[in-house]
């Protein structure tokens, strides 16, 4: 898998046809040229900037700066003569910006509900922000994504084992991969952009999965298991697409 970053903060090129179940999942062109819209969303000062910075540009910036409404960068790689254009939308946690989450969830492949690992109240919240991104999309893949590990990892034992068995229940129920990182420490970001991609085109996924207290948690789940039945809190349906697999490598 090669890899040529960039990065816009402009309003983002359409390419929906109306006659793809994802408008954002499809050829562009005669040279195999894909777009993949991934949504970002979750509270305020949880990393969703830091982590979409940090894998398009491969840089991290410790001063908070808040997001005020959506951002939006791109970043391209290419995979097996396919060109992918990952198309990142991250909106504002402020609850004054959920007017703007049907921009960020409309026609996205995946969306990433994000939390800090080191706030509890902001995976509470992740509920929330579930039901309401589902009115928007019912067929985008959902992941759980924990951010801010390294801050995670020093907490007590006792106080690791409570969030993750909570994040562990959240994403059974949501049907979501449920991916631990860092930003800062360059923990697993490559990784969860590689997994929505196995699952966008229904991939197989060799890179291992890691499931224990106090480790950087990665656990997607198989789209055959995620299919199989109904969570509470939604119905979804994705199309599969077949170019290969994904390797940790790659």
């Amino acid at each position: 898998m090669s890899t040529s970053a960039s990065s816009s903060t402009s309003t983002p090129p359409s390419v929906a046809n109306g006659q793809n179940p994802h408008p954002l999942l499809e050829n562009n062109d005669e040279k195999n040229s894909v777009v993949i819209k991934v949504g970002m969303v979750g509270d305020s000062q949880i990393g969703k900037t830091s982590l979409m910075v940090k894998y398009v540009e491969g840089s991290f910036d410790e001063d908070y700066i808040q997001t005020l409404g959506v951002n939006f960068m791109e970043k391209t790689i290419s995979v097996r003569r396919t060109t992918i254009t990952f198309s990142i939308w991250d909106l504002g946690g402020q609850r004054e910006f959920v007017n703007m989450l049907p921009l960020v969830c409309n026609d996205a492949v995946a969306i990433l509900f994000m939390f800090d690992l080191s706030r509890k109240s902001t995976l509470n919240s992740v509920k929330e922000w579930y039901r309401q991104a589902r009115g928007f999309n019912k067929t985008a893949i959902p992941f759980l994504i924990g951010t801010k590990f390294d801050q995670f990892a020093t907490f007590p034992r006792d106080e690791q084992e409570e969030i993750t068995k909570q994040a562990k229940r959240f994403a059974r129920a949501m049907h979501a991969s449920l991916i631990f990182c860092s930003t800062s420490a360059s923990i697993n970001v490559q990784k969860i952009f590689k997994i929505v991609l196995a699952k966008a085109f229904d991939l197989k996924c060799v890179i291992p999965e890691i499931e224990g207290v106090g480790e950087p948690i990665l656990i997607y789940v198989e789209r055959a298991k995620w299919r199989s039945t109904i969570a509470s809190w939604f119905i979804t349906k994705v199309t599969p697409r077949n170019i290969g697999q994904i390797r940790q490598g790659d």
